[in-house]
């Protein structure tokens, strides 16, 4: 369940945040399926990997679902994931004044959700507070999705220089989906789950929340913003 729009996107980052494919290489090719008469169907996708079979056989040991809801969506174990995902070490800075500004040109650029008060955002901006690219979608974490599908479709993983900030509420998949992409800050308008801190301080990402009307609580590594 998801807004049409960036389906190739959204394939890639779903793919890219639960371990499937480590990199655009390991991506193949994304087509349309056809019907008999050759027309698109909207909502199927054809996905070659380049990963080799083996490999591929034990991404593939578990079957995964993308939905709209709130809940968990993908693996569930902080220890499996630590395992998988290298924490995230650097030097990136910036300064609070940057990251106070970003949200309200997040919210500008929601143009569905402008229209119709229904949709979420993701967005990803640069050192300096400038917006990258933003994507919407019913499902927050879908649209997290679509930003790191972009990303990594533009050869533009990790996103070790950029900042991730998203509408609504930090839940756990939308950190593991932050952290795989190797963001170093993640932001939102409201407030993380328990285990979303959790997982961000192991992952060392630094997790930023209710970033609006002049101000933001910081959860975990707070030594990336600068006062």
């Amino acid at each position: 369940m998801r807004t049409p729009g960036d389906d190739e996107e959204l394939a890639a980052g779903f793919l890219h945040g639960e371990g499937f494919i480590n990199s655009r290489a390991e991506l193949g090719e994304i087509r349309r399926v056809r019907d008999a008469k050759g027309i698109p169907e909207p909502n199927a996708l054809d996905i070659v990997l380049n990963v080799p079979a083996e490999r591929l056989r034990e991404r593939l040991s578990r079957n995964f679902t993308i939905n709209s809801s709130c809940g968990i969506c993908g693996r569930t174990s902080i220890e499996s994931l630590s395992r998988r995902i290298s924490p995230i070490k650097d030097e990136f800075r910036v300064r609070a004044q940057k990251i106070l500004a970003i949200a309200p040109k997040l919210r500008a650029s929601q143009q569905v959700f402008a229209a119709t008060g229904g949709l979420h955002a993701a967005a990803r901006f640069d050192r300096a507070g400038e917006l990258l690219a933003t994507r919407e979608d019913i499902g927050r974490h879908n649209a997290v999705d679509k930003i790191v599908g972009h990303a990594l479709m533009n050869d533009q993983l990790p996103l070790t220089c950029c900042i991730v900030m998203v509408s609504g509420r930090l839940s756990f998949e939308i950190v593991q989906k932050a952290a795989a992409a190797g963001a170093p800050i993640l932001a939102a308008v409201s407030a993380p789950s328990s285990l979303a801190v959790e997982l961000a301080e192991e992952m060392g990402l630094t997790l930023i929340g209710f970033l609006r009307e002049g101000g933001f609580n910081i959860y975990t590594h707070p030594d990336r913003v600068i006062a």
